[in-house]
């Protein structure tokens, strides 16, 4: 009778280290997937930080047509500006208007809004988007000729360079500006309606 207690007791003592061996193989795999879950949701904050700050620039040159109907004209850009243009550091010089706009516009596309200082170098801009570009485009030309009326449509869009891959934009705002694939590419947009006051 006492071996058989023996034989038992054996029994179990292998049997709780072929538990615990198991245990730690599903714990192991259970902590792959939450580092994999991390890295996801890690590109997933990147992805909703820089679609909020594309927001805000959007918005901001949106108002600033929107301020200064009669030359909407003049805010239409020829190429996307922004990361990579001639814009100059300083606006201060520029007249107001739209010319001081886009610059302003340029630059805070370009992250100057927030700088970061590390010792012993200069000033980095870190406010903005990766590759931050905005473009803005005449839709449809203002006709106040009467019994028209048509008014002025802008699209103004911001382009970035996104963190995954995902489908290219049907917007061409930055086109080609990411690399050879254009699924990096983000762009948000919105219309700018500037009316004909002489038709009201």
């Amino acid at each position: 009778m006492l071996t058989s207690a023996r034989r038992i007791h054996r029994h179990r003592r292998g049997f709780s280290l072929l538990e615990v061996l198991v245990a730690i193989v599903i714990l192991t795999f259970g902590l792959l997937g939450t580092a994999a879950l991390l890295a996801k949701v890690y590109l997933a904050e990147i992805e909703s930080y820089q679609r909020t700050q594309a927001t805000l620039l959007l918005q901001d040159m949106a108002e600033r047509i929107s301020a200064n109907r009669t030359l909407a004209s003049t805010y239409v850009t020829a190429s996307a500006i922004g990361t990579g243009d001639n814009q100059p550091i300083s606006c201060a010089a520029l007249a107001a208007g739209s010319a001081r706009d886009i610059c302003e516009w340029s630059n805070t596309l370009k992250g100057a809004a927030e700088q970061k200082s590390a010792p012993n170098a200069s000033a980095v801009n870190v406010g903005a988007m990766l590759g931050a570009r905005g473009c803005i485009t005449q839709l449809q030309a203002p006709d106040p000729t009467p019994g028209t009326c048509t008014p002025g449509i802008y699209q103004v869009a911001v382009a970035w360079q996104g963190v995954h891959h995902t489908a290219a934009p049907a917007i061409s705002c930055a086109q080609g500006k990411y690399g050879t694939d254009d699924a990096y590419r983000r762009v948000i947009a919105a219309q700018v309606f500037i009316g004909q006051p002489a038709c009201f």
